[in-house]
């Protein structure tokens, strides 16, 4: 028993280092493949991720060094701490992690963390319904690119916020009852950022554009790799095994196994997920729509990562991200199918 232990403990140590390798092995066995693929991943993220996220992750930044954060504390308390248990300026991550979607919300949670505006339970709360899918990709991408129709994209991001309300209301009760408040707002040792004036304007658009612009980048290493990853597992035939052993649960649920590899790659990386689950041919398209609302709302592991690395500098547990968004897409699909199933001018079935 205790030689089982060491050799269990053994393996857990070395799962990583022996991925990376075989990751490292495969990029050259499948090379052609995957240049194919990071360069798709590439053109992605430098036509669609870059012009829609930066302008907002700038003036994101820049709103960070006004009053507007505050002001919405004070405005907002009254609502967001009897239904979300968190501060009032946890309205402004909510909002932008709407307007901009991912990782914007976990991005300003983090700042809050590191400038005490909340405390660690807070910003696990807000961590958990903050981050989402924004109106430009599901209604624009999914709604009307994929789907050819604007109500298929207005019914996903109305459920997708639905969704997202609901787990923020059930997550006012993660850890309350830890730490008061005011034992916690001296927790952080960054200082507030100085306001903006016509005197710093200069150093502080300077400062918000290479912020964002790491952040973006950032997000473009993750498109990147996780192209090529997708790649790889497809050209391995893992993709096609792992798609049998998914196969007894989408039985159950009434899904049809020619779904299993657009759900196994969404549950990877968002975008391609969608893409293909949308394109799969079939007369009840309202069950392509209800698989693409979960994945919408649960983000994939890709966007999980990209949280993970920004979360992991202010200390803020990744658990209640990944519990939450399994909730939110879960409540995504049940909505949607509520939805589609009582007002009978949204369904597209043939």
């Amino acid at each position: 028993m205790y030689k089982m232990r060491i050799i269990v403990f053994k393996l857990k140590r070395l799962f990583v280092p022996i991925c990376i390798c075989l990751f490292t092995i495969f990029l050259l066995v499948f090379s052609n493949a995957n240049l194919s693929s990071a360069k798709n991943g590439l053109l992605l993220w430098a036509n669609s991720v870059v012009p829609s996220l930066l302008p907002f992750f700038i003036a994101t930044e820049l709103l960070g060094y006004t009053n507007v954060i505050s002001f919405l504390g004070k405005l907002l308390n009254r609502f967001m701490r009897p239904i979300f248990n968190v501060p009032g300026e946890g309205a402004f991550p909510f909002i932008m992690g709407i307007v901009s979607g991912y990782p914007m919300g976990a991005k300003i949670v983090s700042k809050f963390k590191s400038e005490g505006i909340c405390t660690s339970e807070e910003a696990e709360r807000l961590l958990a319904f903050t981050n989402n899918s924004g109106p430009l990709f599901i209604i624009g991408t999914v709604g009307i690119g994929l789907f050819k129709d604007t109500n298929t994209g207005i019914l996903l991001f109305i459920t997708h916020l639905l969704a997202c309300l609901t787990v923020g209301f059930l997550f006012r009760w993660w850890k309350s009852g830890r730490k008061k408040r005011s034992s916690l707002l001296g927790e952080s040792s960054n200082s507030v950022p100085e306001k903006v004036s016509l005197s710093n304007l200069g150093e502080v658009l300077a400062n918000s554009i290479m912020s964002a612009i790491n952040t973006i980048f950032l997000i473009g290493g993750f498109i990147v790799l996780f192209s090529v990853i997708i790649s790889i597992l497809e050209n391995s035939n893992v993709l096609n095994i792992l798609a049998n052993f998914i196969s007894p649960i989408l039985n159950v649920l009434g899904i049809p196994l020619n779904y299993a590899n657009g759900i196994l790659t969404g549950i990877l990386e968002l975008t391609n997920g969608v893409c293909l689950v949308a394109g799969i041919s079939n007369k009840a398209i309202s069950t392509n729509v209800i698989i693409c609302a979960f994945l919408l709302g649960f983000g994939g592991i890709s966007i999980m990562l990209q949280i993970l690395s920004i979360t992991s500098k202010a200390k803020i547990s990744i658990k209640p991200y990944l519990i939450g968004k399994l909730l939110q897409g879960t409540f995504a699909a049940i909505y949607t199918y509520i939805f589609l199933n009582t007002f009978w001018f949204l369904s597209l079935d043939l």
